[in-house]
């Protein structure tokens, strides 16, 4: 948040001088810096402003019905553009499950009624019908796009081209923001390029052809196996990708038919679409594979994308051994919801993933009327999604669809019908009665098949065998899609010596 805009803020700005009160002395400062830096740059540049016209808290704050709309008003013809949109960045980068593509336009669709500048604003526009419909509609002279063109930095390349089908649409998961709130390097479940384009050279566009013609099979067709297909497509192999559904998608359509999360769909659609459009690229559906049935294709080259499957037992981040009860019929894990099986009467989820799965699941069992608790090791419940931006929204949706919330605790005993939770931090030990017990624990990797071939390489019946994604160890789907893209970038490639990307070292000089 800005000087000029904490000015701005009647909640910030308590002077009593001719910078405070009333609201055209709070935009003084704001109207002086405009003044002061176009009379400094001149004609050598334009001079932009970015104001946030609702602060979303009502009459506590700036709202675009009240003072974001006068200050427009007031200095509309200053700056040589407006750059407009919400306060907070939980609510200008809101993920998708809660906010969907052009959320700010009944915000900031005032903005070009008051102002002959040009006027640009953001909302995770994805799709250049959208960004079209939006200036068409008056609403907009230029489209913001952040994440976006983080999952596609030549999204306007392909607009320009009318190459829309190639177009990787930003899912808004927001795991580029959970970089950005951890201090680690970006990453993106589009585009896995992001970030690596100088610690690794990777072009988000190009890749290195292959260098001799060599057949790779690849087993499975979720996030890894999909991008590990289609990249490897793109160098030129002939590839061979088979998967045990007739759906390709592996656990982005799992997932994806969860409430909110549709979008995240795209994962699997850019790139089977991008796989249709490669002759040499073959798509076997319906098709498991054991060890002899890989060994009988005759393909020397494997990648195992065998995915992986919850765990039964309640074992995760918090506990180390099963919990009693685990194997009673009661007791379901995701995999069960996605393969049909509904719950219903009481049902506690015990949330030992963090992420988005248990709070996702506690929404879909309370909109079938089931009466939820979620139970979770964590001080919050969905806890990471702080990262992401997501938690406060997540938890306010579960309270208004009645979920009991109980953070800090522990599951430790499953009985016929009830469930035994422990207080973390006083040990004291709860019972709640239930119909079902949902475990959202951790995953064990899918790898057999994977040590099944190994012999295989050993004795020269396989060229190379390489396991990627949540078969190798599960993550998020982010982690799935770049583990993929690895394998195939490094595929025929010589082995490096040291660290396999560039490292940034700063040198510190001592005085003397």
């Amino acid at each position: 948040m800005t000087v000029a805009m904490q000015f701005l803020m009647r909640s910030r700005n308590d002077r009593t001088d001719e910078y405070g009160g009333s609201l055209e002395n709070r935009a003084r400062l704001l109207r002086e810096l405009i003044e002061e830096t176009k009379d400094a740059i001149g004609d050598t540049c334009a001079v932009a402003v970015r104001l946030a016209v609702d602060e979303l808290l009502g009459a506590d704050g700036i709202t675009h019905q009240g003072e974001g709309h006068d200050v427009v008003a007031m200095l509309a013809e200053l700056p040589d553009l407006w750059d407009v949109n919400l306060s907070g960045w939980g609510n200008d980068s809101a993920s998708s499950r809660f906010a969907k593509e052009g959320h700010q336009e009944p915000y900031t669709c005032f903005v070009k009624q008051l102002t002959s500048k040009p006027v640009v604003g953001v909302g995770r526009y994805t799709s250049p019908d959208s960004m079209l419909a939006a200036v068409r509609r008056g609403v907009l002279d230029l489209i913001g796009a952040a994440r976006p063109s983080i999952a596609d930095p030549f999204l306007p390349a392909k607009i320009r081209e009318d190459r829309f089908d190639d177009i990787r649409e930003c899912i808004g998961c927001n795991i580029c923001v959970t970089a950005d709130m951890r201090s680690v390097p970006i990453r993106c479940t589009q585009n896995p390029t992001m970030g690596e384009e100088w610690r690794r050279g990777w072009h988000p566009e190009i890749i290195a052809p292959r260098e001799r013609e060599e057949d790779v099979l690849v087993v499975g067709a979720g996030p890894a196996g999909l991008e590990a297909a289609r990249a490897l497509g793109q160098r030129g192999y002939h590839v061979t990708l088979v998967d045990a559904r007739r759906d390709l998608g592996g656990r982005v359509l799992q997932e994806a038919s969860l409430p909110g999360l549709n979008e995240w769909r795209r994962i699997a659609d850019w790139r089977i679409h991008q796989l249709q459009s490669m002759p040499n690229v073959e798509v076997y559906r319906d098709s498991p594979m054991s060890a002899a049935d890989v060994l009988e294709t005759g393909i020397a080259n494997v990648i195992v994308a065998t995915g992986s499957t919850y765990r039964r037992d309640g074992i995760g981040r918090t506990l180390w051994q099963a919990v009693t009860g685990h194997e009673l019929p009661q007791v379901s894990t995701p995999d069960d919801i996605f393969h049909g099986r509904t719950l219903s009467g009481q049902v506690v989820i015990y949330d030992d993933d963090h992420y988005v799965m248990g709070g996702v699941l506690a929404e879909l069992c309370a909109t079938r009327g089931c009466l939820v608790t979620l139970v979770t090791p964590a001080p919050e419940v969905s806890y990471w999604t702080r990262f992401a931006l997501e938690q406060e929204r997540i938890e306010k949706r579960l309270r208004a669809f009645g979920v009991k919330l109980l953070t800090r605790h522990m599951l430790s005993r499953i009985g016929p019908g009830s469930a035994t939770v422990t207080d973390g931090m006083s040990s004291e030990a709860i019972q709640i009665p239930v119909d079902n017990v949902l475990l959202v624990t951790d995953r064990s990797p899918n790898d057999g098949l994977y040590y099944e071939l190994e012999p295989a390489l050993t004795d020269g019946r396989l060229h190379s065998l390489r396991i990627v994604g949540d078969a190798e160890a599960p993550n998020l789907i982010a982690q799935a899609v770049f583990s993929g893209h690895l394998a195939a970038r490094e595929f025929g490639a010589p082995r490096l010596d040291g660290a396999p990307f560039r490292l940034e070292r700063i040198a510190v000089l001592s005085r003397s």
